[in-house]
């Protein structure tokens, strides 16, 4: 009998996925469904990791279609979990319930703006980089959840996290690029999709991808946030008591006053996350047709202005240049090189982070 799709899909609509009493083709579980010949291969999703019920069914498919087809039908099928931001909807996660999972993280830094488009990724990636360069242990956690970039940027696209049991838990593993520990949004979705949720959903999710997460043994934990001062910083906030905060701006008076109320949102009462610094990026252009000679296209000295204005210390300027560009595409950071520019760069804003914890360490002890 010819194998084909229309007669897996009939097989498939066999099998059912108790917890919703419904068939796995009816429920929008099966992906990726191909016929090469004698071999089949599909996907089926679930929603949580580890899900009980993916050996039973990925056992009754294989079986049911070899027994239709043939013996000699070669059945390979994929189970993957989703983000089950379902599962923590009616948990009260307070600070210090999130903070104990976190127990064994030194640091925790957010990394926000106030605006979109300042490159604030950019500097998330390439400062965890430059971190984990003096040999510290450093995890990445993606918290921009509608517009994840940083598994483009370290080239882990098509990435899936795997699962482990941690005292008797399921707990995701995070994927290891360049020494450092990563977690992100994008590999729980595919890169096309549009991540449609609510403000809750948000939040849920993001705290699931703190709470859920292996994250053992870290000197410093970055987040990249997303732009603005919305449910995000907020839940972070909340959850995340002893967290730091670095905000980035680029020179133009436009993102400054941005800059402003991000500051002002980690400073306000109730909220009181430390601010360490100002990062100023694309300070400057650099061509190679005049290297060393700069061209200040967005403005000179706007985030050292506002530094001051804020009582803050600017601990980075980031010059905008090609290479930073063409290393964010291609998943390279550009921080992984100390010869170049931006990579001095990046490399002097995470020794001038750690010197600002040592102060307030030193001045909170």
């Amino acid at each position: 009998m010819e194998i084909t799709q229309e007669r897996l899909v009939e097989i498939l609509k066999t099998i059912q996925y108790p917890p919703k009493n419904a068939d796995i083709v009816s429920l929008g579980m099966v992906k990726d469904l191909k016929v090469e010949g004698k071999k089949v291969s599909f996907t089926v999703t679930f929603d949580s990791f580890n899900n009980p019920h993916e050996k039973p069914i990925k056992q009754e498919a294989t079986e049911k279609i070899k027994s239709a087809f043939g013996s000699d039908v070669e059945v390979f099928v994929k189970a993957v979990g989703k983000v089950n931001v379902d599962k923590i909807k009616n948990i009260k996660n307070t600070g210090v319930i999130v903070q104990s999972l976190l127990k064994d993280v030194k640091h925790v830094v957010t990394v926000s703006s106030g605006k979109g488009g300042v490159g604030k990724s950019t500097v998330s990636v390439n400062l965890a980089i430059a971190l984990a360069k003096t040999g510290a242990k450093v995890g990445l956690l993606d918290a921009d959840m509608y517009g994840p970039s940083v598994p483009r940027m370290l080239d882990l696209e098509g990435a899936r996290p795997m699962a482990r049991k941690v005292g008797g838990k399921d707990k995701i593993v995070p994927v290891q690029r360049f020494g450092i520990d990563v977690i992100s949004i994008g590999f729980f979705v595919k890169k096309e999709d549009a991540i449609i949720w609510r403000g809750s959903m948000v939040t849920n999710a993001l705290k699931q991808l703190i709470t859920d997460v292996d994250w053992g043994e870290l000197d410093y934990l970055i987040i990249d946030a997303p732009p603005g001062t919305g449910d995000v910083q907020l839940t972070i906030a909340q959850n995340l008591k002893g967290s730091k905060g670095l905000v980035v701006t680029t020179p133009q008076d436009v993102a400054l006053n941005d800059v402003r109320r991000a500051v002002n949102m980690f400073r306000a009462k109730g909220i009181d996350i430390p601010v360490l610094g100002i990062i100023e990026n694309m300070s400057w252009f650099e061509c190679e047709e005049a290297p060393g000679k700069k061209y200040y296209i967005f403005g000179k000295g706007g985030g050292r202005k506002l530094a001051d204005e804020m009582s803050l210390p600017l601990l980075g300027e980031i010059p905008i240049l090609e290479a930073i560009r063409e290393d964010g595409d291609k998943g390279l950071p550009t921080a992984l090189d100390d010869d170049t520019p931006q990579g001095k760069a990046f490399n002097q804003l995470a020794k001038n982070v750690i010197n600002e914890l040592k102060k307030y360490e030193e001045v909170n002890s």
